[in-house]
């Protein structure tokens, strides 16, 4: 059976039941922190996919990795995952729970980057401009990359505005050459 199948219906039943003793917001958090877990610490995956270590120690390991003391439904989630050995597919299933919270709670996420920080005003501002757009709660990050020397590259959804000097100075390049 396919990994995406799988980890979609474990998501939406997680939701479902997240969302019926209504704790979704926590299983969110607890879900955003395992799928970071995944991927800042790699061996996380290759000792919850060894079939030598024991279904506790995962247990426990997996608690951990989505962020230490989690709801009861999460820590249901885990015991059943486990239980149908379906441990390989647990990262997926978390973030395929994050997708359809987003979708369901009508959540964005925005990005602006920036060749300086910006203050928290301006931030805001974005932030603003990107909910009106969307009708919607935007989750948004700020980065700041030296390297588009000036100006501002804001991406949300498909959306790309790219006011940067860089690629301004790109776009006159390939005019000229």
């Amino acid at each position: 059976m396919d990994i995406g199948v799988i980890s979609v219906r474990y998501a939406r039943a997680l939701l479902k039941c997240s969302v019926e003793s209504k704790v979704e917001d926590q299983v969110y958090q607890e879900m955003q922190t395992l799928a970071e877990s995944y991927i800042k610490v790699p061996e996380l995956r290759r000792t919850i996919d060894n079939p030598m270590i024991a279904r506790d120690t995962k247990t426990e390991l997996l608690k951990v990795a989505a962020g230490g003391k989690v709801s009861k439904v999460t820590e249901s989630l885990i015991d059943l995952v486990l239980k149908e050995a379906r441990e390989s597919v647990m990262q997926f299933i978390a973030n395929s729970y994050i997708t359809l919270y987003r979708q369901q709670k009508n959540i964005t996420r925005g990005k602006l980057t920036t060749a300086v920080p910006v203050s928290a005003a301006m931030e805001q501002k974005m932030r603003k401009m990107v909910e009106s757009r969307t009708k919607g709660t935007v989750e948004f990050s700020t980065e700041v990359d030296p390297e588009i020397i000036g100006g501002f590259v804001l991406e949300y959804d498909t959306y790309r505005m790219d006011t940067s000097v860089k690629s301004q100075l790109n776009k006159i390049l390939k005019q000229i050459g």
